[in-house]
Parts: structure tokens; C-alpha cells; sequence
């Protein structure tokens, strides 16, 4: 071989090698820089999401998915467990557990209560609402099945607010999960009859451009609204997320959550003094359980 072509392939390899170091380089600054954003976020957070008061479920309730309160009451906490029909009811920390069946067995996901109703969300879109005063006695009759009443996909969050249904979708047919993300509004009477009253969408890019990522597939788990602020809290187990935003549904701040202390977050609640309570799916080895944060003083 020539010594010009040779000293060009040595010229070749020092280059690519310089260029090389030089995009690790730029990557580890980026990651360093996503790092310090997201400490940043977590620092200025109205809760400290490593700090919980912790609640662990009965095994009954390993597979707790969804969260509530009645107006705020955080005597009383409702939920479901994805496999089974049943509601249940407890205190805080209190091991007597209450339950009562309202279906058969299923993909149960969320849990709300407004109008003196409790309402079911199951995973294909369908809502069930039953008198709370049923739940209470242990003896659900009253049951009103809305079968996949929202667009087809998959769903895991429902929140009460006055005197309506928030459902959001983790997964809708048709819809791009890496711009936004489709919520759907319901007035439910007082006879538990559910009717369509209206929509929203979050913008998953601005989520994205928040915690430094160029894109995100942005799949939530439960929602929730902070009666002291009237801001809305969207949580993603997927992504271990949680979105804060307005009234309106702007993004405001997205704050990433440790796998550590969120095993696998599925269902968000308030009491009235703004305590935010999230519950966590068990394994194995550990039990269900619910965190809960008191405001930052």
C-alpha cells in the first residue's frame, strides 16, 4: 500500500474516533443536563415524592388500581383491584377492610364517587355507577352498566369533579400518544345515568420537552384535581410521571417519580386538605399499598 493512502485511512480512523468521543461526549452532557433539570423540577415540587406516608393493603387488595374520596373525606377511602367485581371501603391505615360486588370478574381500572353514586371505569371504556349508600350496606342491587360508552382503547384513569366524570385514555385507537392525549367529560345524575358532555387533550409534547426528551409516548394512569389549587395531576405508571396542569389543561411541570418508591402507581386521590394519596399494585414480595404526601410547608 502507498504511504499517501495509508496516511489517509490513519487521518480516517483519528477523525471518526474524534467525532465519536465527541457525540458521547455531548451525550452524557445531555443526560447530565436531563439529570439535573429533572433534580431541579423534583426540588421545586409542592410535595416530596420520596417522602410518603405509607399504607399497605391487605391481600385482597394486592392489585389495587384505583383510588377515591367522598367530597374530599379522607375517612373513607374507596377502591378497586383489577381482577375482581368488588368495591372497597376502609380508613387509613385501619386493617378491617369492606367490600362489596357490583360485577363479574374483570379489567377493572379506576374509581369515583359524586352525586351520592360510586363510579367504576373498566379498561375497553365502559362505566358502572351503583348508589354509595349500597356500597356502605355491603349489598350492591342497583347497578347501571354504560357499556364502552367511550371511543374505543384502553383506559385507566376517572375522576370525580363537580358533578362530573373525567375519563382519560392510555391508549386510544387513532390517536398519536406522542403529541397528545384524549380525556372525555360525563354528567352523571343523581340516579347514576351517565350522558357525554364533553372532551379535552393534553399536549404530550410539551410533557416531552419538560423533562428534556425530543419525544415521549405518554400512556397516564389515573388523574386526579388538587381541591386547593384547582390544578389537575395526571400520574403514568409507563412513564413514571406525574404532569401537573392547569384548570384548562395546560401543562405546567411534569415531575419524574423513582421506580423505588413507586413499585407500580395506578390510582391518584385528594382529600380536601390537599394530602395527594397514590396507589400502588403489590408483587410477589410486596404488598399493594397507598403513599401518601402532605404539601410542602
Amino acid at each position: 500500500m502507498k504511504v499517501a493512502a495509508i496516511v489517509s485511512l490513519l487521518l480516517i480512523s483519528i477523525i471518526g474516533s474524534s467525532c465519536s468521543q465527541d457525540k458521547k461526549k455531548s451525550h452524557k452532557a445531555n443526560k447530565k443536563d436531563a439529570i439535573t433539570a429533572t433534580a431541579s423540577n423534583n426540588a421545586s415540587a409542592p410535595y416530596d415524592f420520596s417522602n410518603p406516608v405509607k399504607y399497605d393493603m391487605q391481600s385482597d387488595l394486592l392489585e389495587i388500581s384505583g383510588i377515591a374520596f367522598n367530597n374530599g373525606d379522607a375517612s373513607t377511602i374507596y377502591a378497586e383491584q383489577d381482577e375482581e367485581g368488588k368495591i372497597f371501603s376502609f380508613s387509613p391505615g385501619d386493617s378491617k377492610v369492606n367490600q362489596a360486588t357490583f360485577g363479574k370478574p374483570g379489567d377493572y381500572e379506576d374509581v369515583a364517587v359524586l352525586n351520592n353514586q360510586a363510579a367504576i371505569l373498566r379498561s375497553d371504556g365502559s362505566l358502572f355507577t351503583f348508589p354509595l349508600s349500597e356500597v356502605e350496606s355491603g349489598k350492591i342491587n342497583s347497578v347501571k352498566e354504560f357499556k364502552k360508552i367511550l371511543p374505543a382503547g384502553e383506559y385507566e384513569g376517572l375522576h370525580a369533579d363537580g358533578g362530573k366524570l373525567y375519563a382519560l385514555c392510555k391508549q386510544c385507537a387513532g390517536k398519536d400518544h406522542n403529541k397528545e392525549c384524549n380525556g372525555y367529560i360525563f354528567d352523571v345524575a343523581g340516579d347514576g345515568n351517565v350522558t357525554k358532555s364533553g372532551n379535552f387533550t393534553i399536549d404530550v409534547q410539551k410533557i416531552a420537552a419538560l423533562i428534556g426528551k425530543s419525544k415521549l409516548k405518554f400512556h397516564p394512569s389515573a388523574l386526579a384535581k388538587n381541591p386547593l389549587t384547582k390544578q389537575w395531576y395526571v400520574l403514568s405508571s409507563v412513564n413514571k410521571l406525574i404532569v401537573v396542569l392547569d384548570a384548562q389543561w395546560n401543562v405546567l411541570q411534569a415531575y419524574p417519580i423513582s421506580g423505588k418508591t413507586f413499585l407500580q402507581p395506578e390510582g391518584m386521590a385528594f382529600d380536601s386538605n390537599g394530602n395527594l394519596y397514590i396507589s400502588n399494585e403489590g408483587d410477589k414480595i410486596t404488598a399493594g399499598n397507598i403513599l401518601m404526601f402532605k404539601p410542602k410547608t
